[in-house]
């Protein structure tokens, strides 16, 4: 087995926290996580999935789904109808 070497980085509190009891309900602790996405990076010769620039649509199609703001429909017909005129 190779040496290991420490690496350090900050994140914030809550992204590590929330990432740490994500991995761990995988049987994985944060340490091997991050083994795991730097090794498929490696394989990949760059990130190991897609990173674009999110539309301002989507950005605030998503802020208003948060809040509960934005249109409510009384039906199916009323949404595909509004969907359609769009």
């Amino acid at each position: 087995m190779s040496e290991t070497t420490t690496v350090s980085f900050r994140t914030d509190r809550e992204v590590k926290e929330e990432a740490k009891a994500l991995f761990e309900s995988m049987g994985m602790d944060l340490s091997t996580a991050l083994n795991v996405f730097l090794r498929q990076s490696i394989l990949d010769n760059g990130m190991p999935f897609t990173i674009t620039r999110e539309r301002p649509v989507n950005v605030e199609a998503r802020r208003q789904a948060d809040l509960h703001e934005g249109k409510a429909f009384a039906s199916t017909e009323a949404l595909m109808k509004d969907l359609m005129d769009a």
